[in-house]
């Protein structure tokens, strides 16, 4: 008897099929797509999905505004890719590095017709994996044996699963002494659907019966490491701990959600449009992304699985605030966290002040 694979880590090997530019067979009943994630396509590929059949560009509704295309679709909009649309063309479609210099794209064939459910979903394993999210779709039949070799997915399994935050496992822990906050402890969390670990790392001895100072703090490869001047999330980093240590206890929890969520490439991408006069926000709309995609879901279950109820957060978003309250988490105190400025991101600052409704 063969060992069948369950719905998470089907969706694990998607992921890495979709970074490597193997088509992934997404069905809903009798429709069934060929997907493969625009970034990672290359000539030869896209050949071959011409010969099962009309190849169709799904894009969401945030890079369709920069495209001036119409989105039907609502979320996302789906354009049918012409016989002398090459791999070059497919690209610039899904990144904006060039829309300065090739503004004019068009003209586009949106497709209306049918439900786009299942391009929809090949645009969240997109993002997932993470890559642009933007894929090229064929239409096959649904009961064919050709595409037996490749991941196949139902979208009624794979849906809740998306949008699903999986459960997180303690690994291992470790006693870590800091400069910044002198003793510590560092826990790894796992999680169940294959993705980054998390890191809690606790300060001194933090008493579980009482509202414990905490910081939810995205990793910022660029800041925390590099000490780029172009955000705060270096020093937020470091006076988070700093004040962890004055205190004597807290915890900050490390979440692998770098650039906002979209991943250190594609925030490699969004800075470069910045340099092109784009703010932050703007540029995660270019590249086709929300202004944030982060799921702080993720910083709640970390805390309960560690002993912890309630909190004083160190944060200027209220966002986290109301999720971790959602989440049955009580914030009794918002601690603000206003370090970091410097002429090079004052900009920035000034953006997620108006646009994302931080407290600065």
């Amino acid at each position: 008897m063969g060992l069948g694979l369950s719905i998470v880590e089907k969706l694990t090997r998607a992921r890495g099929d979709m970074r490597m530019g193997v088509p992934v067979l997404l069905t809903d009943g009798a429709a069934a797509l060929l997907v493969v994630a625009v970034e990672a396509l290359t000539a030869a590929r896209l050949a071959e999905l011409r010969h099962l059949g009309a190849p169709v560009l799904a894009l969401t509704v945030r890079r369709a505004e920069t495209l001036k295309v119409p989105a039907y679709d609502g979320d996302l909009v789906r354009l049918a890719v012409a016989e002398d649309a090459d791999l070059g063309w497919l690209r610039a479609m899904a990144d904006p590095a060039d829309d300065l210099r090739f503004p004019m794209k068009g003209p586009f064939h949106s497709l209306r017709d049918g439900p786009a459910d299942l391009h929809r979903a090949a645009i969240l394993l997109a993002k997932s994996a993470p890559l642009l999210p933007a894929v090229v779709a064929v239409s096959v039949p649904v009961d064919t044996q050709a595409f037996a070799a490749l991941t196949r997915l139902s979208l009624a399994a794979i849906l809740p699963e998306l949008n699903r935050n999986s459960p997180l496992h303690p690994v291992s822990a470790a006693r870590l002494p800091m400069a910044a906050a002198g003793v510590g402890r560092v826990h790894v969390l796992r999680p169940e659907d294959g993705g980054p670990e998390h890191y809690a790392i606790e300060v001194g001895r933090p008493d579980r019966t009482k509202p414990v100072l905490a910081r939810l703090h995205s990793a910022c490869f660029t800041g925390d490491v590099l000490g780029s001047l172009k955000c705060d999330c270096g020093p937020q980093l470091h006076a988070a701990l700093t004040q962890m240590g004055a205190e004597g206890a807290g915890i900050l929890l490390y979440l692998n959600q770098e650039g906002r969520g979209i991943g250190l490439a594609n925030k490699m991408r969004a800075y470069s449009l910045q340099d092109q006069g784009f703010d932050t926000v703007e540029a995660n709309h270019r590249l086709g992304f929300e202004d944030d995609e982060r799921d702080f879901r993720l910083g709640a279950d970390m805390l309960r699985s560690l002993g912890f109820s309630a909190v004083r957060l160190l944060t200027n978003n209220p966002a986290k605030i109301n999720m971790m309250q959602a989440m049955g988490i009580d914030v009794t105190e918002r601690v603000p966290l206003r370090v970091g400025k410097t002429d090079q991101n004052a900009g920035y600052l000034a953006t997620k002040a108006a646009k994302s409704g931080h407290i600065l």
